[in-house]
């Protein structure tokens, strides 16, 4: 997506800024590890084919990326004259303060296209589609897992999401001129292998909640977050910085 082309999360453990071109070599390094590729369902690329991915992750409506950094980078940002804050690209996300990643990958809801239609208490115009999103998140430095980072990761990464829907859904319809723009957020979701209890806990401790106890044919359990726990998401600790 364009719409974080410019612009970084903050909060006291982490800064989240959009994946660019040179984030690339690092993350392409983190990719060669093979529990990483299991446990992220990826196959290994080259690097000049990971610079396309990267391209293409930015150009596209219906993915929005952010590359996760430890916040010790934030000593070297400047403070603009208004007081806001202006992380430095290259600086302030350097490889050495990169830690992971997460992903927003948003899906056009087909069953929510019928006139009248009602989407968690939302009326729907014919023609509107609802819109369901997934999310994903990495922390590729083994030596940092286990330390609360995803937790914080994910939390920054979903207040972003609630702060900026409109945005959200104004750019992923405006790429999707089949459906008329307005539709709505149904819910969040995330797919976990069943054995990977660390990361069900970390989602349901954000309020996600388990669709069903069963795992599905892939032995993943789906998690939601819909979309009144999105309304109600708040955080006082995460703000928005200029990228540039």
């Amino acid at each position: 997506m364009k719409l974080n082309e410019h612009k970084a999360i903050l909060n006291p453990k982490v800064l989240l800024v959009p994946y660019s071109k040179h984030h690339v070599p690092t993350y392409h390094s983190w990719m060669q590890d093979e529990d990483l590729q299991i446990a992220t369902a990826s196959e290994p690329l080259t690097l000049l084919q990971e610079y396309d991915m990267q391209t293409s992750w930015r150009d596209d409506a219906d993915k929005l990326t952010f590359i996760a950094c430890a916040n010790s980078a934030v000593s070297s940002s400047e403070e603009l004259q208004d007081g806001r804050l202006k992380i430095i690209p290259g600086k302030d996300d350097s490889p050495t303060t990169m830690i992971g990643d997460v992903n927003l990958f948003l899906y056009g809801d087909h069953e929510d296209e019928d006139e009248n239609k009602t989407t968690n208490g939302v009326n729907m115009e014919k023609g509107q589609q609802a819109v369901v999103g997934e999310i994903e998140i990495m922390i590729a430095r083994k030596d940092l897992q286990g330390q609360g980072l995803g937790k914080s990761v994910l939390s920054s990464f979903l207040w972003y999401i609630a702060s900026y829907l409109p945005e959200i859904l104004h750019e992923y319809h405006g790429s999707h001129g089949g459906a008329k723009s307005g539709g709505h957020l149904k819910y969040l979701r995330v797919k976990i292998d069943e054995g990977n209890v660390r990361s069900i806990k970390l989602f349901e401790s954000v309020g996600f909640r388990k669709v069903s106890e069963s795992p599905n044919y892939f032995k993943e359990l789906e998690l939601r977050w819909v979309l009144s726990d999105i309304r109600q998401m708040y955080d006082t600790t995460t703000r928005i910085v200029d990228y540039a």
